[in-house]
């Protein structure tokens, strides 16, 4: 299927001999005003156009247009604004889940099997993100159609936080603490559909293909001092003041996002787009179509399969290493939640790096190395077990310290080459319907992945006073790990090549769909048709 970028009706050109060179004074008057312009932007302003790898010649024509791109500099300002609260705040939310997660192995006694089934059912609202981003590009609410979403997500958050917070039962039943938990995902992923949708659209209109490292960018540092923050008030602050921190911060975000409007991104659609229950329903089986016609290209099923099947396909016994860690090793929460710090730092540092320098390796060869460091990074946690960091002098500490969270930032690093990919393939009208399918699928695989974590540590009888079998399990991992390494071929060579192929197949389809031209006086008009009308 081809998503036309033109109107459908007929364009018309005057034929002027003059008009090519016309043309290309106006193209170099143009890129050369954008470029004084960007010359002329604040620091902070160059600041941002250099992280996420933006230059004036790649600004779309649109937005040169508008008056010396004030416009679209206070516009770009806002969506840097936005996305950077957004992605720092979904990074923050290890924050409480790191007090969540203590409450429940050691005030709640929670068995190690029991612990990991409870984080991975609470991850189940993350499953439904693909109705969530079909709605959100079907149904436009005041004229909008990512913030008003994203503000009814984090409502959501802040009451089920806020409950955690100010109800002491909730958080000594395990069925109101998994309501409240299910109630934040919820949340969750109806905001995380909605900013991805709001980068990916935004960065198409714009031309900027750079906003996803920026989220990441973002996302690592809210993950940093949150994890730095939550390790040091959990020794300091009852669980229930960390809960109510949380609430607050939330509760600012969605101040911030409720006084935002589209208008000023350029994305808001027209008020009555939607008027009808039935146009409704018309809009959102439109919108399942293009869903699955573009999953159905092989530029973007190809690379979805082997991300997918790279994560489900590995058995994580992130209870049984954290339980191990709590009650053999008696690590301090501090220690945990620096392990983590240092992690995001790595994911931080990793993100910069491709932004500047990795995007030029090709992508097949990129995600190999990364998913062979990722299968012996899962070795780390035999050298702790079997205790051989003690052997050669290093504390179990500092072990846990550095490297106790180097798979899990390999595993998130995995998935930054893929997002940018798909956002790049998406086709127009599908920003929020494509980054929730991509999201969700990331999601269940992770879900699925657990649950043969949970299985594995039930058949070798992992259990919380006889981890005996715990080295095994690893060893398990590890070679499951090297698995997605015989379907590789799946994964494209490179990003540039997807999308010169994407942007060849366009052209030619359009040419295909170019049918005869009527000349009228010194006119040309054009007429489109599709190959079934002319036949």
């Amino acid at each position: 299927m081809v998503y036309p970028l033109i109107s459908i009706k007929n364009p018309v050109f005057l034929t002027n001999q003059n008009t090519p060179r016309i043309q290309e004074r106006c193209s170099k008057y143009s890129t050369f005003q954008s470029f004084r312009s960007f010359q002329q932007q604040k620091p902070k302003a160059q600041f941002l156009y250099r992280v996420i790898g933006a230059s004036p010649g790649e600004f779309s024509v649109g937005e040169r247009r508008k008056s010396k791109g004030s416009l679209w500099q206070d516009g770009f300002q806002e969506m840097m604004r936005l996305c950077g609260l957004g992605y720092w705040v979904q990074g923050f939310r290890c924050f409480p889940w790191l007090t969540l997660n203590f409450h429940m192995a050691h005030n709640l006694n929670l068995d190690p099997s029991t612990l990991q089934l409870v984080q991975n059912f609470g991850n189940l609202p993350m499953v439904a993100k693909p109705l969530f981003g079909i709605l959100s590009d079907a149904l436009s609410i005041g004229g909008a159609h990512r913030i008003p979403y994203i503000c009814i997500g984090v409502l959501m958050q802040v009451l089920s936080w806020g409950q955690l917070a100010l109800f002491p039962d909730a958080c000594q039943a395990l069925p109101a603490l998994m309501a409240c938990v299910l109630l934040s995902n919820t949340g969750a992923a109806i905001t995380e559909v909605a900013k991805d949708a709001l980068v990916t659209e935004y960065g198409q209109k714009t031309r900027i293909n750079g906003l996803q490292s920026y989220a990441f960018i973002a996302l690592a540092a809210g993950g940093i001092l949150g994890n730095l923050l939550g390790g040091y008030f959990l020794l300091k602050l009852p669980s229930r003041m960390m809960f109510l921190v949380f609430s607050v911060l939330l509760s600012l975000q969605l101040a911030v996002f409720a006084s935002a409007r589209e208008e000023c991104l350029g994305l808001a659609r027209p008020l009555g787009h939607i008027t009808t229950g039935q146009s409704v329903s018309e809009n959102i089986r439109k919108q399942i179509s293009d869903l699955m016609i573009a999953i159905s290209e092989d530029s973007i099923f190809r690379p979805l399969t082997w991300i997918v099947a790279s994560i489900a396909s590995v058995p994580i016994l992130s209870g049984s290493i954290f339980c191990y860690q709590t009650r053999c090793l008696h690590l301090d929460p501090s220690v945990i939640g620096m392990s983590r710090v240092i992690g995001q730092l790595m994911l931080l540092s990793l993100t910069v790096l491709y932004n500047r320098y990795w995007k030029e390796i090709p992508m097949r060869k990129l995600i190999g190395a990364v998913q062979i460091s990722y299968a012996f990074s899962l070795l780390l946690d035999l050298v702790l077990v079997r205790q051989i960091n003690l052997c050669i002098g290093i504390p179990n500490e500092v072990f846990a310290l550095c490297f106790s969270g180097l798979a899990e930032t390999l595993a998130q690093f995995k998935i930054l080459p893929f997002t940018v990919l798909l956002a790049t393939l998406c086709p127009r009208g599908c920003e929020g319907s494509l980054t929730s399918f991509l999201a969700s699928a990331l999601c269940l695989s992770s879900i699925v992945s657990g649950f043969w974590g949970v299985g594995l540590a039930t058949f070798l009888g992992i259990k919380s006073g006889d981890f005996s079998k715990l080295p095994i399990g690893i060893l398990i991992q590890f070679l499951a790990a090297l698995l997605p390494l015989g379907w590789i071929h799946r994964v494209p060579m490179s990003l540039s090549d997807e999308k010169k192929r994407k942007k060849g197949l366009s052209k030619r389809n359009r040419k295909t769909r170019r049918v005869g031209r009527v000349v009228v006086g010194s006119v040309y008009a054009y007429r489109r048709e599709r190959e079934s009308d002319a036949k």
